[in-house]
């Protein structure tokens, strides 16, 4: 009873984990497989000094079989990060939440939302929301090993149960660990006959359960996230929600995300496209110096000018394989010459 004790009280003050209490979940960029590695998340920063920022979701087999340097290495200007697993067995998401504190990570997030093929082959994910008794072990395994935030990202509900007694249940288990923060997918996951990017778009977003779940559990936090792609939406909802995470938008229109913290922290200075591009180049050089393909660091600059006359070109520059082949990073700057 005191080791539970202990740990409901260690959440209560998840509020100041983060300069700012509430703050530290007002903006966030989701993590995203295949997008969010390091070099995204260096190059967010850039746009978003405040914002948190997420990792690709890491399976639990690929720290205690892996190369955990490759996985959890990041950059210092990151912070604050959050590292997001992928698991559903709490011995093996309590040691690689204990590797992602001893790495420095200031979050730990358990993915109970990915609806992809593979990861429903792993019997985790989404998958993880028709057992939340099990949600609710591996939360508690996971704050019994670390002593920073544990927290859930998941869906409203699995196929089509719109039953919102079903989500209620899920978040109550799993609350009742002591967890106050809750990153809520506000669509189904339909496990069945729809792709993953179906899945960010088929099902229909359904803000009010998220807004319920709120009032329904007064002093946790919760961020919404789903089809946030307009910096007035991402702003207007910080004054509904405990926080917002967007997600594709911050691949697609990068952009958005410094105009949304120039709105949410107007006194927080953010950088012209010419400085991104310089700090750009700059951390392309000593990424390249260390084997580093330089495809890889620009590979997520790819919609910054999107709108600007020359985007194309920029974006062209960017993908050109021969030019990418050369890894000089001074491609950043050539490219950024040609937007008018």
């Amino acid at each position: 009873m005191d080791t539970i004790k202990n740990r409901q009280e260690s959440n209560t003050l998840l509020k100041g984990f983060y300069a700012g209490g509430n703050d530290a979940w007002r903006l966030s960029v989701a993590p995203m497989i295949d997008v969010t590695d390091r070099h995204c998340r260096f190059f967010h920063r850039l746009l978003a000094p405040r914002a948190l920022l997420y990792t690709e979701m890491i399976t639990t087999g690929a720290l205690v079989y892996g190369d955990i340097a490759r996985h959890l290495k990041f950059n210092e200007p990151e912070h604050p990060v959050a590292l997001q697993l992928g698991g559903s067995e709490p011995d093996a998401l309590a040691h690689c939440a204990r590797l992602g504190q001893e790495w420095g990570y200031d979050e730990i997030n358990l993915n109970c939302g990915c609806p992809s093929e593979r990861v429903q082959k792993g019997a985790f994910g989404a998958c993880l929301m028709s057992e939340p008794k099990l949600v609710a072990d591996c939360i508690k395994a996971m704050q019994d090993a670390v002593d920073i935030p544990v927290t859930v990202k998941h869906r409203l509900g699995l196929d089509y149960n719109e039953s919102y007694a079903f989500v209620r249940d899920f978040v109550g288990l799993v609350y009742e660990t002591g967890c106050r923060v809750f990153v809520a997918h506000a669509r189904n996951a339909v496990l069945k006959g729809l792709s993953p990017k179906d899945n960010r778009e088929i099902p229909p977003l359904r803000y009010e359960v998220v807004s319920q779940l709120k009032q329904d559990f007064p002093d946790a936090l919760f961020v919404l996230n789903g089809g946030l792609n307009e910096v007035r939406q991402i702003h207007d909802k910080t004054n509904e929600f405990d926080g917002v995470m967007v997600g594709r938008a911050a691949w697609h229109e990068p952009y958005l995300l410094r105009e949304a913290s120039q709105l949410l922290w107007p006194e927080t200075p953010v950088l012209s496209n010419e400085e991104v591009v310089v700090a750009m180049m700059a951390y392309a050089r000593q990424e390249v110096a260390q084997g580093v393909p330089l495809r890889l660091v620009v590979k997520p600059m790819l919609g910054l000018v999107n709108g600007q006359k020359g985007a194309r070109l920029w974006r062209r520059a960017l993908s050109d394989p021969q030019l990418l082949a050369e890894n000089k990073a001074d491609l950043i700057g050539r490219a950024f010459e040609l937007v008018g």
